[in-house]
């Protein structure tokens, strides 16, 4: 069993200074504690109101299993690759993945099923077996792609050149990107084929970015499809594995991580951060300071009145929408993956290929199909999750959900909200096992524990407002 990464902030006593303070610890905030270690010999303290460390790469028990809650699955990590450099840097190489197979992306529209395999030109061979009078749009699709792909590189490149260049350069660098980002997917699709099929299918990783076709960017939906494209893998001994193998890094310099420490403030003297103050009035300083806790938590909560720029980041954060909230049904299963015939790839299941109308249709009726439900088999993902669990396997099924329908109990207690809250909870743990059982019927009956997580248990964990991911 994983265990927590951290020292429990009630108990810890800071040992000296430290260079630099990182608020969070997901991904990104352990990732830049680990480079300021390794590369600047900078002790680091990187603080998690959480109890344990890895933001959405953390995993949890219950009844003696384990799940992820945010990694299902990841793509572009295998040798040579940017992503691999840069997670083999930040873990000294300590960090294994699995690959997922040929197939790692199963769609189900209406009870038909489609295949996402890796590797362009057998994903475009797959593609144009299911529609073979479809080769104008599928190849125009990855001209598509493949073009956004290369407009983001400039895109981003502009946040790192120097101010200057950028102030001459920007509208130049990033043209190519905002030409495609400005397009919705359903702009896009619709110009490419009138096949409500095949559109549905090419939105079908859509829960990686959480908005249907009329809504969601073209540019985003390309950089999502893209990095997927060769593969998906999962990290040998579950997510939890990334916060473990980034820990020795930041703990070789000097520097630690804390959890249950909650900032309330970062401290700003003369225009600059000093230091952060946390919930309890203590005072930590040092003179870099991070924040991994989300631009709209930094901003709105973090950051007091007067720093400078703060005006002008409410403002624009005031036209943002937030993105999009979930549930997830975390299921234990007193079997293993080879005796239920489990497999690695995902399954996005789709009631219809009106995609937009079923999203549009469940927000003003809670009570309509479910417009896309995600099911991952991460028992199944992990070659070494037997050897943890023996006997044993775990599912995740997840769909989206509207935080309106959970606002009630916004201002009550985790595990305390009420008979309310726990009917509406069993109700829809019981629309997603319908789900699963309808799909993967061999696990009828054999679900030995069950445990649903709302918007409101993401509130709590990861401290965002509604809920969001």
């Amino acid at each position: 069993m994983n265990g927590k990464v951290g020292e429990l902030y009630r108990k810890w006593r800071p040992e000296g200074t430290y260079d630099a303070i990182v608020i969070g610890s997901g991904i990104g905030g352990l990732s830049v504690a680990a480079l300021l270690a390794k590369h600047d010999g900078r002790r680091v303290l990187v603080l998690e109101r959480h109890t344990t460390a890895g933001g959405f790469t953390h995993t949890f028990s219950r009844k003696g299993y384990e799940w992820d809650v945010g990694l299902h699955y990841i793509g572009q990590v295998g040798r040579g690759s940017m992503l691999r450099a840069l997670f083999d840097e930040v873990t000294d190489g300590a960090l294994e993945w699995a690959p997922m197979g040929e197939v790692y992306d199963t769609v189900v529209i209406g009870g038909e099923r489609w295949e996402y395999v890796a590797g362009r030109e057998a994903w475009r061979a797959r593609m144009l077996d299911y529609f073979p009078d479809e080769k104008e749009a599928i190849d125009g699709y990855l001209d598509r792609v493949r073009e956004a792909i290369g407009g983001s590189q400039g895109f981003f490149a502009e946040k790192a050149v120097p101010a200057p260049v950028a102030l001459l350069a920007g509208p130049w660098m990033r043209r190519r990107f905002l030409r495609h980002a400005d397009r919705t997917v359903g702009e896009v699709l619709d110009g490419l084929t009138d096949n409500p099929t095949l559109k549905a299918i090419l939105c079908a990783q859509l829960g990686d970015y959480g908005l249907p076709p009329a809504r969601a960017s073209f540019a985003i939906h390309a950089m999502v499809f893209n990095h997927y494209l060769g593969g998906g893998s999962y990290p040998v001994g579950g997510s939890a594995r990334i916060a473990e193998a980034v820990a020795p890094l930041i703990e070789a310099a000097g520097g630690q991580i804390v959890i249950g420490a909650e900032v309330s403030t970062v401290l700003v003297e003369g225009g600059r951060s000093v230091g952060v103050r946390m919930a309890d009035g203590r005072e930590l300083r040092a003179e870099l300071v991070i924040s991994d806790a989300g631009v709209p938590n930094t901003v709105f909560r973090l950051l007091p009145e007067g720093t400078p720029g703060r005006d002008a980041l409410l403002a624009t954060l005031e036209h943002a929408a937030r993105s999009a909230s979930h549930i997830c049904l975390y299921a234990g299963l007193e079997h293993t993956d080879s005796e239920l015939g489990l497999g690695r790839s995902n399954l996005w299941v789709y009631p219809s290929t009106d995609q937009d109308g079923d999203f549009d249709r469940y927000l003003a009726d809670p009570e309509a199909p479910l417009p896309l439900v995600f099911i991952s088999f991460p028992s199944a993902k992990d070659p070494d999750f037997a050897r943890r669990y023996p006997g044993k396997a775990t599912i995740e099924i997840v769909s989206m959900a509207s935080y309106d329908r959970f606002r009630g109990w916004e201002d009550t207690n985790w595990m305390k909200r009420g008979e309310d809250y726990e009917a509406l909870k069993d109700e829809l743990s019981r629309r997603l096992i319908e789900v699963l059982e309808r799909e993967v019927p061999q696990v009828k009956g054999k679900i030995a524990y069950h445990e649903l997580s709302t918007p409101l248990s993401t509130r709590h964990f990861a401290d965002y407002a509604e809920g969001e991911i």
